[in-house]
């Protein structure tokens, strides 16, 4: 099993304390880049894969920690619940 599939079988598990950085190293695995919107897009990112398929998350701050109902979202979003 290669990093990318335990990284994958990790969100699915939806820990508490999936970090953003495994997001985004997943988001990029999956086909998704990040939209640049300007210097003052604030804590609002947007992803977005080659067939226009747009996922949309606050970064976590003060922390790195995704919040519980963002991890499940991003399952649900993602249609990977049927893996």
């Amino acid at each position: 099993m290669s990093k990318n599939d335990k990284l994958l079988a990790r969100l699915l598990t939806q820990p508490a304390d999936f970090t953003w950085d495994e997001l985004i190293r997943l988001l990029r695995q999956l086909g998704y880049s990040q939209q640049v919107s300007g210097k003052t897009s604030g804590s609002r990112r947007a992803f977005s894969n080659e067939v226009g398929r747009i996922v949309r998350l606050h970064k976590p701050h003060p922390g790195n920690v995704l919040k519980k109902y963002q991890v499940r979202q991003l399952v649900q979003e993602l249609n990977l619940s049927d893996l």
